[in-house]
C-alpha cells in the first residue's frame, strides 16, 4: 500500500503522494509530519482554516479531502503536543527545479557550472524563502534530505526523480543558511546506507563532525577587481613567480590559547604581511578542502566544494584571498582530483554502488593510501570535477590550481605489481580517461578563467605536460621539475670534499630544463616521513650549514624555471614539519637563522627586479653555461638573459668551503660588474669575503668570451653579477 511505503520511506514517487493530489470526490491533500498531533490546512492570505487533516497512520501521516477541485496555494500549520504551534509552506507543493537543460548537459558531461544546480541553494521559489537539494544518485531506491530542521528523519522529505537522468530534488521552504543536512538513501534493494555528506556541499561541519551546511555562496562581496583584472601577467611565463608553499593550520599557532591554529582572517593579516615582506609573488596552500583526517593534510579530501571549517566560514576563506590580492600576492591551492578517501560518509559506494569510483579494486583503490579511484571515464563524474575546478576559481577567486598527484591518475600501473592493473584498450599502461579527463580539465580553467593557471605535480618523464592540448600536450601552465628537486639535494647533501664526484647533479637538470614550462618545488614532500629539513640535509659544522644552504637557495633562483619553497625552509627550520605544531618562530632570534631569512627575501626581490632572472625562465635563449665542467673546484658558473639580450647576470658558486683567489671567469662585455648578492655576505651570517661591491671585467679571452673576470670567490657561497648598462 501506498501508506505504507511512505511510513517506511519507501515510496517510489512521493511527489504523486504527498501534497494536493486528485481524489473521487475533489482534491485531498496528505503530509507526512511524525511528531505533530495535528495538522490543519490554511489560507496564506487570511490565516482561515481551509481543512483539518485527520490522521492516517501513527507514526505521523495526515491527510484528507480538502473541499476543493481547484488547485490552489496554501500552507500547513502544524501542532505538537505541547499545545505550541508553527505554519509551514509544504514541499511537495512546489514544482521541479531543474531544467531539462540542465539534466541533459549534466548526462554528457558538460555542464560546467553544475555547482550552481545541484547542492544545497539559498533560494525564492513561487516568491517564497527556502533552499533547493539535488543530488545524483541513479541507482538509488530513495533519496531524503535530512537535518536538524526535520529531526534526521528520512521520512519527512523524501526527493522527487527527475526521471532517468539519476538526479533527485526538492525545495523546503522556510529553510535558511546554517541549516546542518545529509542525504539519506536506500539501495537499489531498499537497504538503508550511512547517511551521506552532500558531494556538491559548500560547508560543513567542523570534523570529526560529518554533516554539511546550507550556506549561500550569493554573500560577499569582493574588493579584488584591481588585481582579478591583471593577474593573467602575475603568472605568466614572463612573469616572476616565487610561491610560498603553506599548511595553514601549522604555519603559526596561538600556544597561549590551547596552541590553536589562526582563523583564515588572522591567517590574512599575519600571512600576508610575512609573504609580502618576504618578497613572494605568490602563496601555495595545502589543500583546503574539507577533509576528515587533519593527519592527511587535506590530501584525502571528502568536501570537494567546502573549504575547511577548521579556520573559519566560507567568507571567511573569502576575506582571506581577498586580502592576499589587495597585498599583490596570488593564491593557488593544492586540488585533488585524482582519489578520495573511503569514509562512509564520502563519496564512496555513494548510492548502493560504485557511481564515482571504479568497481575492480585494480582501477578503483590505491592500495597506498587505501584511497578510491574517481571514473574518469563516466561523464557525471568528470562534470564533477570539471565543475569543482571552475568553481574554485570563479567563486574563490583562486589563481591557480596545483593538482595533485598527476603520475598516479595517467598510469594504469601506478604503485602495482604485474596482475594488480588492468591494461588499457591497446595494452598499455597509459590511463586513457584520465589523459582525456586533464587535457579537457586544461582547456575549461583556460578557456573559462582568465588569468588562473594550473600546475601538475608529475614525478615522471611523461611528454608535454605543460604543453598545449592541440599540440598533443596535457595543457598544464607549468610542471614540477621533480627530478632537479632530488637530483640537486643529492648533491648538496654530500660532503664538499665528495662533490667533485656528484658534479653531474648539478648540472643534468639543464639537459631537459626547457622541456617543460617548470616550477622548482622545494616542498613539504622533502621535509616529512623522516627526511628531516631543508637545513639539515646540509653536511659540515654549523656555519657550514648555513652556507650551504644559502648557496643552494642562490642556485635555485638563479636556475631557470619558478620557484616554490615550503614555509619554515626559508629561515632555516631545523626540525621535520610538525603538523600540530607551530614553525620554530624562535630561531628568528638567532643571527644565522635571521641571516637565511635575509638571503631569502633579498633572492626574491633580485629575481622579481632583475628581468633576467625571471623574463624566460622557460626559454632556452635565457641561459647559457659559462663553465660547468669546473668538477675539480666544485664550481659552476652561467649567465642568465632578459628578451633584451644586453640585460644579463652572471652566477657563479664555489660549493666548497675553501676561497678561491683570483678565479677568472669569462664574460662576453667589458666594462664593471656590480656585485648584485653575495651569499656570503656578514649580513646573512656568512664571513664577508667577496669583491667589495663588484670588479672591472679584464680585456683577456676566456672560457670562449672576449673578456674575463679575475674573482675571489668566497666559500660555500654564490655570486650575482650584473654589468652595467650601455
Amino acid at each position: 500500500m501506498a501508506i505504507d511505503a511512505i511510513i517506511r520511506a519507501d515510496h517510489g514517487d512521493p511527489f504523486a503522494f504527498l501534497g494536493l493530489q486528485e481524489g473521487e470526490d475533489g482534491l485531498v491533500l496528505r503530509c507526512m509530519q511524525p511528531g505533530a498531533a495535528a495538522v490543519a490546512v490554511i489560507d496564506p492570505a487570511s490565516g482561515e482554516v481551509i481543512a483539518d487533516l485527520p490522521r492516517l497512520h501513527p507514526d505521523g501521516l495526515f491527510g484528507g479531502p480538502v473541499g476543493r477541485r481547484q488547485r490552489f496555494d496554501y500552507r500547513l500549520r502544524i501542532e505538537d503536543g505541547n499545545g505550541k504551534s508553527l505554519v509551514r509552506d509544504d514541499p511537495y507543493r512546489f514544482p521541479p527545479i531543474l531544467g531539462e537543460l540542465d539534466l541533459h548537459l549534466l548526462g554528457e558531461g558538460t555542464h560546467l557550472h553544475l555547482y550552481q544546480r545541484l547542492g544545497a541553494h539559498v533560494m525564492r521559489l513561487d516568491d517564497v524563502p527556502g533552499v533547493s537539494f539535488a543530488v545524483w544518485a541513479p541507482n538509488a531506491r530513495r533519496v531524503s534530505v535530512i537535518g536538524d530542521f526535520n529531526g534526521w528523519d528520512g521520512r519527512v522529505h523524501p526527493m522527487r526523480r527527475r526521471g532517468g537522468s539519476g538526479v533527485w530534488e526538492i525545495f523546503i521552504p522556510d529553510l535558511a543558511a546554517g541549516a546542518l543536512y545529509k542525504y539519506e538513501l536506500t539501495d537499489a534493494k531498499g537497504r538503508l546506507l550511512p547517511a551521506k555528506a552532500d558531494p556538491y556541499g559548500f560547508y560543513a561541519e567542523q570534523p570529526p563532525r560529518t554533516a554539511s551546511k546550507v550556506f549561500d555562496l550569493g554573500s560577499y562581496g569582493w574588493t579584488d577587481s584591481s588585481w582579478m583584472a591583471r593577474r593573467q601577467e602575475a603568472s605568466a611565463r614572463q612573469a616572476p613567480v616565487s610561491i610560498y608553499e603553506v599548511h595553514l593550520g601549522s604555519w603559526r599557532r596561538k600556544p597561549g590559547e590551547d596552541n590553536r591554529s589562526l582563523t583564515y582572517r588572522e591567517l590574512a593579516d599575519e600571512l600576508g604581511v610575512y609573504v609580502k615582506e618576504m618578497g613572494f609573488t605568490h602563496i601555495e596552500l595545502l589543500p583546503i578542502h574539507e577533509h576528515p583526517f587533519t593527519g592527511s593534510w587535506g590530501y584525502q579530501p571528502i568536501g570537494l566544494y567546502a573549504p575547511t571549517s577548521r579556520f573559519g566560514s566560507p567568507d571567511d576563506f573569502r576575506a582571506f584571498v581577498d586580502h592576499m590580492h589587495d597585498l599583490g600576492i596570488g593564491v593557488i591551492i593544492d586540488w585533488v582530483a585524482g582519489h578520495f578517501p573511503t569514509d562512509a560518509h564520502g563519496l564512496r559506494l555513494f548510492d548502493g554502488t560504485h557511481l564515482y569510483e571504479h568497481a575492480d579494486p585494480r582501477q578503483g583503490m590505491h592500495k597506498d593510501w587505501n584511497t578510491a579511484i574517481f571514473n574518469f571515464g563516466r561523464n557525471e563524474v568528470a562534470n564533477y570535477l570539471y565543475s569543482n575546478a571552475l568553481f574554485w576559481l570563479e567563486e574563490y577567486h583562486i589563481d591557480g590550481l596545483r593538482v595533485d598527484a598527476v603520475a598516479s591518475m595517467l598510469y594504469l600501473d601506478y604503485s602495482r605489481q604485474p596482475g594488480e592493473w588492468i591494461p588499457n584498450r591497446y595494452g598499455g599502461n597509459e590511463n586513457l580517461e584520465a589523459i582525456e579527463f586533464l587535457r579537457r580539465m586544461n582547456e575549461v580553467v583556460y578557456g573559462e578563467q582568465k588569468g588562473a593557471v594550473t600546475i601538475a605535480e608529475e614525478s615522471t618523464a611523461w611528454p608535454m605536460v605543460s604543453r598545449p592540448v592541440h599540440l598533443g600536450g596535457l595543457g598544464f601552465g607549468y610542471k614540477w621539475n621533480m627530478g632537479w628537486m632530488h637530483d640537486t639535494l643529492h648533491y648538496m647533501s654530500r660532503d664538499p670534499i665528495h662533490r667533485r664526484y656528484h658534479h653531474d647533479d648539478l648540472t643534468f637538470g639543464l639537459l631537459y630544463a626547457f622541456h617543460e614550462n617548470f616550477v622548482l618545488p622545494l616542498s613539504h614532500d622533502e621535509v616529512v616521513h623522516g627526511k628531516g629539513s631543508i637545513f639539515g640535509r646540509m653536511p659540515g659544522d654549523t656555519w657550514q650549514k648555513f652556507a650551504n644552504l644559502r648557496a643552494y637557495y642562490a642556485f635555485m633562483f638563479a636556475h631557470p624555471g619558478k620557484k616554490l619553497l615550503f614555509m619554515g625552509q626559508e629561515f632555516g627550520q631545523e626540525s621535520e614539519w610538525n603538523i600540530d605544531a607551530s614553525l620554530d618562530w624562535h630561531l628568528l632570534a638567532e643571527p644565522a637563522h635571521q641571516g637565511i631569512r635575509r638571503c631569502v627575501a633579498d633572492l626574491n626581490r633580485l629575481y622579481r627586479d632583475l628581468p633576467a632572472l625571471h623574463q624566460q625562465d622557460c626559454e632556452a635563449q635565457g641561459f647559457a653555461w659559462i663553465d660547468c665542467n669546473d668538477r675539480d673546484n666544485s664550481v659552476i658558473s652561467w649567465r642568465r638573459m632578459a628578451v633584451d639580450p644586453d640585460d644579463f647576470v652572471v652566477v657563479v658558486i664555489n660549493f666548497t668551503p675553501v676561497v678561491r683567489e683570483f678565479y677568472r671567469l669569462g664574460v662576453p662585455r667589458g666594462g664593471w660588474y656590480q656585485e648584485m648578492l653575495n651569499t656570503d655576505s656578514g649580513y646573512y651570517g656568512g664571513s664577508d669575503v667577496g669583491l667589495a661591491g663588484g670588479r672591472v671585467a679584464d680585456d683577456i679571452p676566456w672560457h670562449g668570451h672576449p673578456y674575463s673576470l679575475a674573482l675571489r670567490l668566497p666559500p660555500l657561497a654564490a655570486l650575482i653579477l650584473r654589468p652595467e648598462r650601455r
